[in-house]
């Protein structure tokens, strides 16, 4: 793994975007929804008004791991109040979300990774950010000795196995949501469910197809490089202040 990967300050390189990335450790989803929102919103105001006081906000990509929490997006009326509460009974939580795509899973041992970063600095395309993520996930993939891929249905896959999902949302081409990397996982929570509303396949974690335990902490460093590698960019450490500014950012509000 490279340099700019170990420490919290810029490597001078060729490459001139920088992502700035905050490992956020295990934590509820709603926590971490609301620290996008908050940064989505800081970023959003900046480019509406240039000359606001409002703090500067860097490219970020939130890394974590959440509590069970099964999501839907978009389309939540196809999920009814009993539903809701018979996933609630299981023992996780449930939310409704703004997010593309339908139902999935999050829960310890897998990888969340939510860049907030503006297109402009890269490719004005949804598409085209979709197809990075997808091929950030294949490259981690390889770089474990797993051969992952794309098919016509959403996220990234191992045969008929699904071992990432992705569902985004963007505005004025500001990110958020992202995507999720099954490490670890319980895979048993996603029994409970048609995840991504996708019937006839199943789900897949790098743990079961390497067949010895991969915890989200090794996988990290991993997929940052093949991040900074896909994405064009320098992925560097977000230092302290940073983030003590990201707890403060309701002055964005």
């Amino acid at each position: 793994m490279s340099d700019k990967l170990l420490v919290g300050e810029f490597q001078p390189m060729a490459m001139h975007r920088t992502v700035s990335y905050v490992q956020l450790g295990r934590i509820a989803y709603h926590e971490a929804l609301q620290i996008q929102t908050l940064l989505k919103r800081c970023m959003l105001d900046k480019i509406r008004s240039p000359r606001t006081s409002r703090p500067e906000v860097q490219d970020t990509l939130l890394i974590c791991e959440h509590e069970p929490v099964y999501t839907v997006g978009l389309r939540h009326a196809d999920y009814l109040a009993s539903e809701e509460q018979r996933l609630r009974e299981l023992g996780a939580d449930f939310h409704r979300t703004n997010r593309g795509g339908l139902i999935t899973f999050h829960g310890p041992g897998q990888l969340m990774a939510y860049p907030i970063i503006n297109l402009a600095h890269y490719t004005k395309s949804v598409r085209w950010y979709i197809s990075q993520l997808e091929r950030t996930i294949i490259s981690t993939c390889k770089d474990f000795g797993i051969a992952a891929t794309t098919s016509p249905d959403t996220g990234v896959w191992v045969n008929d196995n699904k071992v990432a999902a992705i569902g985004i949302q963007c505005s004025r081409y500001i990110t958020m949501h992202g995507l999720s990397l099954n490490c670890n996982t319980d895979l048993s929570w996603f029994e409970h469910i048609v995840p991504c509303g996708i019937k006839d396949k199943g789900v897949t974690s790098l743990t079961r197809e390497l067949k010895r335990e991969i915890t989200v902490q090794e996988v990290v460093p991993v997929f940052l490089e093949a991040f900074a590698r896909e994405f064009d960019c320098s992925v560097v450490e977000s230092a302290e202040k940073d983030l003590a500014r990201i707890s403060n950012f309701e002055s964005c509000l």
